[in-house]
């Protein structure tokens, strides 16, 4: 399904539905597409879901980090005069979503978290893949899925062309070494608000364990398991996820 991508001024997004704001947040090499299946449920039943572009490849170099990114994200949600809301984010977009917390807590009402990065997690592997690799990025691709069929040519087109930019594949590294930096481990514990995990058995980007210590470490966390899902369930799992997800708001009158 595809929805309609606003542009004003620096920002472009998604914008559907009407009711409780939520704001999603992307990952690393993730897209706003990887959300349709949030979008269709959540808009039709009662929430106004918002999906800003994270600016990853057209921040100067020097401000491609996790700081930056959720700057950005302070910008957007005043651009569009939403005061508090719930956050969901996977992968890269969770660690940006808990570093808006850390700093702006009084503006997050909820964190939905899935696949997110903030602890540890596994890169694309021990080095950078080789420029020009189509079967490498391929794999890679793949191994973030349980059911491999999800590294769609399109998908892994898309990555393929990030890691053959030179200064896509610069950023996209400035960003990963930002998000080892930026460890959210001692600030867990101080985000005293609701906090989803919805987590892949299979993820092997942000493993189970990964899943496990959020779940210790925040304060007031609920935690619900996807089976056969790896690191992006939104996206392999969207009934199960947008299920386990419209159980929680309900369950905490968001």
């Amino acid at each position: 399904m595809s929805y309609i991508l606003k542009k004003e001024g620096e920002f472009q997004y998604i914008d559907e539905g009407e009711g409780e704001p939520i704001i999603v947040l992307h990952g690393l090499m993730g897209a706003l597409s990887n959300f349709d299946g949030v979008i269709s449920y959540f808009s039709k039943n009662g929430y106004r879901v918002l999906i800003p572009e994270l600016p990853l490849y057209t921040l100067p170099l020097i401000q491609t980090n996790v700081k930056s990114l959720s700057k950005f994200v302070e910008d957007f949600i005043d651009h569009m005069n939403i005061e508090k809301s719930v956050f969901l984010g996977n992968s890269l977009g969770g660690h940006i979503a808990l570093y808006f917390t850390k700093h702006h807590i009084d503006r997050v009402k909820a964190l939905v978290l899935t696949g997110s990065s903030g602890l540890y997690e596994n890169s694309m592997g021990d080095s950078y893949p080789k420029r020009g690799d189509y079967e490498f990025i391929k794999k890679k691709a793949e191994d973030v899925f349980y059911d491999k069929a999800v590294a769609t040519k399109e998908l892994v087109d898309g990555i393929f062309e990030i890691v053959n930019n030179r200064i896509k594949a610069i950023k996209t590294l400035s960003i990963a070494k930002s998000a080892i930096r930026h460890n959210m481990a001692e600030n867990l514990p101080e985000m005293n608000i609701p906090v989803c995990l919805i987590w892949g058995k299979q993820d092997g980007v942000t493993p189970p364990e990964v899943a496990h210590d959020f779940n210790k470490l925040l304060p007031d966390s609920d935690l619900f398991w996807i089976d056969k899902c790896g690191h992006a369930a939104m996206m392999e799992r969207p009934e199960e996820f947008n299920k386990s997800l419209d159980v929680w708001l309900k369950k905490r009158n968001l």
